[in-house]
Parts: structure tokens; C-alpha cells; sequence
């Protein structure tokens, strides 16, 4: 995916909710904190397990499988056992909608 995809409302997610979206069969998650809308892959690097399910804090999100942390706005590693950071995807809102975009490659 290079180009922005529609992924959801933003009404769809509640103030310090998450929604997930499969775009191009990369699960994302999107995350509204405070009105700001971020998106990381919905895969922990520490074991490939969902970070959906897991405890939001703040601005991080704890795995619910072995306890690694991220930061959801930047993506970096906060607590092992996980040492690589997930993925961030750039989103945007127009209209009332979120809308984001695979840059990865």
C-alpha cells in the first residue's frame, strides 16, 4: 500500500480506544489518544503476538502475551523482552475520517 486508504471513521474510535483494520492484509491498529489518531502494526516484535488486546496507558500499550511496551505515537521499545520498535504508519484526517498510509518501502 503507497497510497492513503481509508481505514475507518473517526467516530468509530473512541477517546482512548482502538480500533483494528486489515489494509493490504497488514493489521493496523489506530489508536485515538486525546483526539490525535496514531497507527502501529498490530504485531509485537518481541513474539509476532496482537498489541490490540493489550493495556493502554498513557501513550504506551503493554503486550497482553509477555509484558513488552511501546510507545503508540513513536513506535519504540519501552520495556523488554521486545528490543526492535513496531512499525508507524502516517495518518491523517479528512472529513471525519482516518485515513493512513504504508510507507515502509
Amino acid at each position: 500500500m503507497s497510497d492513503w486508504v481509508k481505514a475507518c471513521a473517526t467516530v468509530d474510535i473512541d477517546q482512548g480506544g482502538c480500533r483494528v483494520v486489515d489494509i493490504d492484509d497488514v493489521m493496523i491498529v489506530i489508536f485515538n489518544l486525546d483526539g490525535e489518531f496514531y497507527a502501529i502494526e498490530d504485531v509485537c516484535t518481541h513474539d509476532g503476538g496482537e498489541l490490540a488486546t493489550g493495556c493502554v496507558k498513557g501513550e504506551s500499550i503493554e503486550c497482553p502475551r509477555h509484558g513488552a511496551k511501546f510507545n503508540i505515537k513513536t513506535g519504540a521499545v519501552e520495556t523488554a523482552p521486545a528490543y526492535e520498535p513496531v512499525d508507524t504508519f502516517p495518518v491523517k484526517i479528512e472529513n471525519g475520517d482516518v485515513w493512513v498510509k504504508d510507507d515502509r518501502w
